[in-house]
């Protein structure tokens, strides 16, 4: 079991000490015909404008993917004159308390200079070899690659890509980082986007990485211009040769459309690596198709579309929707079990209802046909932890044992006082929890939902770091009690049947700076990767939970 986090390292900003407390949005209820602004027009050829249409939809709990929300903000692309100028961040790591440099058992798995950060990770162990692992994550380091195109600065050109990262020695040491002045691509994935490969979109990213059984890695990520409709799932097929150097083809485009009405959003994928399944090696690709009115770019749903792929990803069949009436999802999850079935978790809900949940649909035909959609429990979807400077969600992770049972996990706001659905959504006397459902029958029935970490969600977070003299010689306190939020959970079942269970946890606050006055320090920022050993603690991060 691994994670990973993201580090940054700035020096000579001058910086005043706070405390980032992100706003919340107030979201009750799905929405109906009549909830949404009539009055309000929507430019959707711009990703921005699909992104404002959605977070102006009255009641709606759902939300474009976090990458896309982060893509869609324009005020980071203004172009750089200099492609020698580094990025100049926003935010900064600066303080002993901030752990910026990596401990033992942590590895760096990629860093770039001139602070071009990696988020998102997702990671896939070849089964065949427990020591050969793909990493994937939304990588932005062309944007400081000091090229030229056409007399144009790559870095002016350069958005957010998709990056991976491998390992042969079971994540001892990894590979390979690209070159500053764009001659060797490195991470990248290619054919995608335009300064990779010749692709034909602007930017990509929502990464996802699987193994086949014959020791294939499939990478799915997105296609997309900020500023035009164009968009796709697109997935590549890597190839490792004989030295162990992982070569990723040409991407096979999912979905692809150039309707402002259409928009494609974080999809996942699957591969059936079981020798003895019917459908071995068969590929499954889910991601969010948001639609919108055209005319008035009003939202109108955003089903979870399904595809497959019987021949190494070279084709894919016709996308289709799976979800019944569950029209308004959002973060699907496909998994498959050991005789071939295939089960697709999400977070969504139908027209009228008035708090989302985890719902569940399978197919035991390769994807042919589809059960009706099972719902697993309710949620209130979680907002920004307080105190910090990240966004998140409640997408659920899911894993089938080799016994058939089914487990998945989320994140809920849950009410300090009785543990039950926080009454509204609000950080106020409620907290995000890590929670975790298991079905016995196939995903007919599930178990009451039970906390992944329940010692750790009856305690308090600790305040580290306070009180501080900020620069003004004004006093920063430690911000008011709080029971600890746990969120971004995840699970995996190992072939002998032992579940692991992991979740970021926020046990520790303390203060962080922000910079009034940027400049154009040497930065650098890395992924790093966590390899899990038992006789190992983090305080502080993530946690593990086994049976």
């Amino acid at each position: 079991m691994q994670t990973r986090k993201t580090y940054s390292r700035i020096a000579g900003l001058a910086c005043i000490l706070a405390i980032l407390v992100l706003g919340t949005r107030l979201v009750t209820i799905v929405p109906t015909a009549s909830a949404q602004n009539h009055t309000e027009t929507y430019d959707t050829k711009t990703l921005a404008g699909k992104v404002a249409s959605v977070n102006g939809t009255a009641g709606l709990q759902i939300r474009f993917s976090a990458f896309i929300e982060q893509e869609a903000d324009t005020s980071d692309q203004a172009a750089n004159p200099n492609p020698n100028n580094p990025i100049t961040p926003t935010f900064v790591l600066s303080s002993a308390l901030d752990g910026a440099t990596i401990a033992a058992p942590d590895v760096t798995v990629n860093q770039d200079v001139a602070g071009a950060p990696q988020n998102e990770t997702a990671i896939a162990v070849d089964p065949n070899n427990p020591n050969r692992v793909v990493a994937a994550a939304n990588e932005y380091v062309t944007r400081t690659w000091t090229c030229t195109i056409s007399g144009t600065p790559c870095s002016a050109l350069g958005d957010g890509y998709s990056g991976t990262y491998y390992s042969n020695d079971g994540g001892a040491t990894w590979c390979c980082a690209s070159n500053l002045d764009g001659t060797n691509p490195g991470t990248q994935i290619p054919g995608v986007n335009h300064l990779v490969g010749d692709g034909p979109y602007d930017a990509g990213g929502d990464p996802a990485v699987a193994f086949d059984s014959r020791g294939h890695v499939y990478y799915a990520g997105l296609g997309f211009d900020r500023t035009a409709p164009p968009n796709t799932v697109a997935v590549n097929r890597g190839t490792f040769d004989s030295a162990g150097k992982l070569t990723w083809g040409p991407p096979t485009f999912i979905n692809p459309t150039t309707s402002p009405a259409i928009s494609n959003d974080k999809e996942w994928i699957a591969v059936d690596s079981n020798p003895a399944s019917p459908f071995r090696d068969r590929v499954y690709v889910t991601w969010t198709r948001f639609i919108f009115q055209a005319g008035t770019g009003r939202y109108v749903q955003s089903p979870i579309a399904f595809a497959s792929s019987s021949d190494g990803g070279q084709t894919f069949s016709n996308p289709k929707l799976i979800v019944g009436n569950v029209l308004y999802g959002q973060g699907s999850r496909p998994v498959v079990g050991p005789d071939g079935t295939v089960y697709v978790f999400w977070d969504g809900s139908t027209r009228l209802a008035t708090l989302d949940s985890i719902w569940m649909v399978k197919s035991t035909d390769g994807g042919n046909n589809w059960s009706k959609p099972v719902a697993v429990s309710q949620l209130v979807d979680i907002i920004p932890i307080e105190n910090t400077a990240f966004r998140v969600n409640s997408y659920p992770a899911a894993a089938v044992a080799p016994n058939g049972d089914l487990y998945v996990n989320w994140s809920s706001l849950v009410s300090d006082t009785n543990g039950g659905l926080c009454p509204s959504t609000t950080n106020s006397g409620c907290h995000s929890a890590a929670l975790f459902s298991k079905s016995t029958d196939g995903g007919a029935t599930w178990s009451a939902p039970a906390l992944v970490f329940p010692a750790l969600d009856a305690t308090n977070r600790t305040a580290s770091g306070y009180p501080v003299t900020q620069p003004t010689g004004a006093t920063l306190i430690a911000p008011a009690a709080r029971r600890v939020d746990t969120f971004f959970p995840a699970v995996a079942i190992s072939p002998s049947g032992r579940v692991y269970m992991s979740a970021y946890a926020a046990d520790v606050v303390s203060p962080w700076q922000t910079c009034t006055t940027p400049a154009s320090p040497t930065q650098w920022a890395e992924l790093t990767a966590w390899r899990w050993d038992p006789t190992f603690t983090m305080p502080g991060w993530t946690m593990l939970w086994r049976t």
